[in-house]
């Protein structure tokens, strides 16, 4: 029997279905939600516990509807944290561009690790202007430990030593605005997110790196003078940057990889 026929009688093999691995992404919305709606709170306030109409307590143990796409309290029915489907939305946008981004695998999960967090993150200083520590930290940790994994897989030392540099360079770079600038620099918080995206973007080089900064800074410039045209900020408003920067750096990672 010849090896053309044993091709043919092999039974086929079975097809990608994008949409369940799209439903299984879906499965930690109720995760995003209660980071969104217990971290986006103004800066040196509690963090949230429950609902602000009624207080009752909202967690994970009843996720439904306050963490899921209704985003109602059970008892008031006032809103929980961001509004319904913006959280749904988000990460199926963080799923579409990890689908898109090229690389061996093993990178591709620290791109998926980060973009879990970066939802969350774009939220949180959208809403209040503000990037916590128990997300940017993880964040960025989880980059550097799964990209020093897919080192020895087969990329070798040198891509890593190029992120951990990128990485260490960007955020010093944001955090020296502050020291330097005040208020009209980047915050920490914002130094601290460099750091993750910071070594995404060196993992596959310096130019992608660069590109990925002014694309950032030219989505924030835009969306700054459009607000300005519609008089919704004022020239001396604060915009924040963490979302630009996780926009900035998911569709440089497309475009580039």
């Amino acid at each position: 029997m010849t090896a053309e026929r044993l091709r043919a009688d092999a039974p086929p093999a079975p097809a990608r279905r994008p949409g369940v691995r799209l439903l299984a992404a879906l499965t930690v919305v109720p995760l995003l939600r209660l980071a969104v709606a217990r971290y986006a709170v103004p800066p040196g306030s509690p963090d949230r516990t429950g609902c602000d109409g009624c207080g009752v307590p909202v967690g994970l143990d009843r996720p439904l509807p306050a963490l899921g796409p209704a985003a109602r309290c059970p008892t008031c029915r006032a809103r929980v944290g961001a509004a319904p489907m913006v959280v749904e939305a988000a990460l199926v946008a963080a799923a579409v561009a990890l689908a898109l981004t090229g690389g061996p695998p093993a990178a591709r999960v620290a791109v998926a690790w980060w973009l879990a967090w970066a939802v969350p993150l774009a939220l949180v200083d959208a809403a209040v202007h503000r990037l916590p520590d128990r997300l940017t930290w993880p964040a960025a940790a989880g980059v550097w430990v799964l990209l020093g994994v897919a080192a020895p897989a087969g990329a070798g030392p040198e891509p890593w030593l190029r992120a951990t540099a990128a990485g260490l360079a960007l955020g010093a770079g944001f955090a020296a605005t502050t020291l330097l600038l005040g208020r009209r620099g980047f915050g920490l918080g914002d130094a601290k997110l460099a750091l993750g995206a910071g070594a995404l973007l060196g993992w596959y080089g310096w130019p992608v790196l660069v590109a990925g900064l002014v694309l950032a800074v030219t989505l924030s410039a835009v969306a700054g003078l459009a607000l300005l045209a519609a008089r919704r900020v004022r020239w001396s408003s604060h915009l924040p940057f963490g979302p630009f920067l996780i926009l900035g750096t998911a569709v440089t990672l497309v475009l580039t990889t």
